[in-house]
């Protein structure tokens, strides 16, 4: 996230920090003393996670140790003890992120990512058209974000976009509105975000998903079975994004003069690939190929075949990456030298609080199911909504995911949103699989504020886009999502999850 000084809504925010300081113990508080009906433990770990939510909500302290101080105050407080409190954080889906993200370190590193970029806008029909340079410039975004972080991507490619846009504006001579300028960077910020919802680790919140619903219900999610509900609503969001954009801000009959030049002579200075760029590469798609192939072989030869079952045994998603993470160590760049693909200094670079958020989050959800807090609030949400369909609880539970996107991380988000959806299914008798996945995937929207998500804000602070376009791009982008959502989940659903 941007620092609390630093780039838009900078004083908002804040103070936004200190409300939460104050609100935190005020909640823990409150909630201890209030008489809820709840057995001893879940009552303290009430008032624990009624104070977390607002110093996530606020992010009055950093996310991570906001998930450490809970799991560690319920140990202090005797909710469980510290090796059942602490045992997610060796859940494997921690190993698939630290391999993940391992991996998109080495493309940063070496540069692929930009070559990547390059490559997809040089390509024959782009040209000097304002809308093929956005459909691609977007299209390279989503296509990226599915495989790295989308705050990462973004950050990536809105120089890139920058420097498109004063390369052209200076060589059409006021031909290119200023509009265009900001549906391009809108483009970026929208398309990493959307390419998130692709694959289990395109974006931290679909691993938060999974992971709850592995353990709370027994449900494994392949990696292909993702994919499969994933790509339709991306292609559909993506679609609907890039018309919308391209309908408010691209000129009709403009042309960019000089564009395919441009991105020409920057793929030129990249220059020949160098063995770092083909060791990571190659890694990159041996993983890849490994967390698709368990789902290709139960399409081909059934769920019930041998070969799938070795498979999802023998090489989880989480081994997986691991395994692909460590061909960056042992793949040389010079022998000679003793140098390899990926220096340990530049691994250790990861976004380690991803890693320690998601443990921590998982921690104290798990630990809501434990103590019976997950099941109480399900059954006092039951009690005052009334939904008794999966179809309207998918479409309730991607709704309170979005809704509180926009004013929290998608990470935190998913930690709050999927539990309680979960309990709020079982309690109404409801298979909570599909609600859950919805809620997942909702986390992901929220498109409408600088402060609803790292993409935004990013591209927000060029300058270039007036924040009521955001807001009335995004409002619209964040209902076609969740019409998306609901669409595909409740039609697809059933038949690739098999619930």
């Amino acid at each position: 996230m941007l620092p609390a000084a630093v780039g838009p809504g900078g004083g908002r925010r804040a103070a936004r920090e200190r409300i939460g300081l104050v609100l935190a113990p005020l909640a823990f508080a409150a909630l201890m003393l209030a008489p809820l009906g709840l057995s001893s433990e879940a009552q303290r770990l009430a008032a624990i996670m009624g104070a977390v939510v607002v110093l996530w909500v606020s992010e009055a302290i950093p996310m991570a140790m906001t998930a450490f101080l809970g799991v560690a105050g319920a140990v202090a407080l005797g909710v469980a003890p510290a090796t059942v409190a602490f045992a997610p954080f060796a859940d494997p889906l921690i190993f698939l992120f630290i391999g993940t993200f391992i991996l998109a370190q080495a493309i940063f590193f070496h540069g692929l990512d930009r070559r990547f970029a390059f490559a997809i806008l040089s390509l024959p029909g782009v040209g000097e058209s304002p809308g093929r340079v956005l459909v691609a410039y977007a299209c390279v975004s989503c296509a990226i974000s599915m495989w790295i972080s989308n705050t990462a991507t973004v950050a990536m490619m809105f120089p890139i976009g920058v420097s498109l846009l004063g390369a052209l504006e200076t060589r059409a001579g006021g031909e290119l509105p200023a509009r265009y300028g900001t549906v391009l960077l809108l483009s970026n910020a929208f398309a990493a975000s959307i390419g998130g919802i692709a694959t289990p680790v395109g974006t931290p919140p679909n691993l938060i998903g999974i992971g709850f619903i592995r353990r709370e219900l027994g449900v494994d999610l392949p990696f292909f079975s993702w994919m499969a509900l994933g790509l339709p609503i991306v292609a559909l969001l993506l679609t609907w994004a890039l018309f919308d954009l391209s309908r408010a801000g691209v000129p009709r009959g403009a042309r960019l003069v000089g564009a395919a030049d441009l991105v020409r002579s920057e793929r030129a200075a990249l220059g020949p690939w160098s063995r770092g760029e083909r060791n990571t590469l190659f890694a990159f798609a041996a993983t890849v190929f490994f967390w698709v192939l368990p789902g290709a072989v139960a399409l081909v030869a059934g769920a019930e075949a041998p070969a799938y079952a070795w498979l999802v045994a023998h090489l989880p998603e989480g081994v997986v990456a691991l395994l692909g993470a460590g061909l960056l160590f042992v793949l040389p760049t010079n022998f000679s030298r003793h140098e390899f693909t990926l220096p340990w200094r530049e691994a250790v670079k990861i976004d380690w609080w991803i890693v320690f958020l998601y443990g921590g989050g998982i921690a104290l959800g798990t630990l809501a199911f434990k103590t019976g807090l997950a099941e109480a609030l399900g059954r006092s949400l039951t009690d005052l909504l009334g939904v008794q369909s999966v179809f309207g609880l998918i479409a309730l539970s991607t709704g309170l995911a979005t809704i509180l996107s926009e004013t929290t991380s998608n990470t935190a988000s998913a930690n709050m949103v999927v539990p309680v959806v979960i309990a709020f299914a079982q309690s109404s008798g409801i298979d909570p699989v599909l609600p859950a996945l919805a809620a997942t995937m909702g986390a992901s929207l929220g498109f409408m504020l600088p402060v609803s998500t790292p993409c935004n804000a990013i591209v927000y602070g060029s300058g270039r886009i007036p924040l009521p376009r955001m807001i009335r791009h995004g409002i619209v982008l964040d209902v076609a999502g969740i019409i998306a959502i609901v669409a595909v989940v409740s039609l697809l659903g059933p038949h690739i999850v098999g619930r």
